[in-house]
């Protein structure tokens, strides 16, 4: 079941209110956008430029390219051909990339639809989407569960899970772009992880 709070970013092509969220813990803020389940900002107390990089208005995310936040599927990154085999079942799928090759599950991947969101609190968001059978190629049915979560210190957990019925590919992954230092208007070959 779909919660509808939040606050409203946007509206789709098709006329479809997409939410967001906005969740703080462990130090950090974040606001997710229910389409693509999108980290589009995300803060850290006392720095004031943000840590990923994001778009300010919705339109932008409808022709993004870059998958700025989003969680990019059924299957991210390139399919050879568009082509693969599953049980002696050859599958084609959608060529978006190059014309030749399938890129982060086709042009209506997960990253491009909106999502549900079935929980939330205070410091964590999840969201859900459905996936049918047979979409840009891939055959059955997923269920997909994407959760958020700001924790101490200063953590951002991400947690996918997804459920079939049947044998099919699903490779999943979180493509934000994160830039520590001045959100993204320079470099980040100074930057160390710990």
């Amino acid at each position: 079941m779909a919660m509808k709070d939040g606050e409203v970013f946007g509206t789709t092509q098709a006329g479809e209110a997409v939410r967001r969220f906005t969740i703080r813990g462990g130090g950090l803020t974040a606001n997710i956008i229910g389409l693509g389940a999108i980290v589009q900002d995300l803060r850290l107390a006392g720095h004031d430029a943000p840590l990923v990089l994001g778009y300010g208005n919705f339109e932008s995310y409808e022709t993004d390219t870059a998958f700025f936040g989003a969680v990019v599927g059924r299957y991210a990154n390139r399919i050879r051909d568009g082509r693969f085999t599953i049980a002696g079942q050859r599958y084609q799928t959608e060529r978006n990339f190059l014309d030749k090759h399938t890129l982060h599950g086709g042009s209506q991947g997960f990253s491009h639809r909106p999502w549900e969101v079935s929980l939330h609190g205070r410091d964590f968001v999840t969201l859900t989407l459905h996936d049918p059978d047979g979409t840009m190629g891939f055959p059955g049915a997923l269920d997909v569960t994407c959760t958020y979560r700001l924790k101490i210190p200063g953590t951002l957990s991400v947690e996918m899970t997804a459920t079939c019925e049947e044998p099919t590919l699903c490779n999943l992954t979180q493509h934000s772009y994160f830039n520590l230092d001045d959100g993204g208007a320079g470099d980040i070959l100074d930057h160390r992880l710990m």
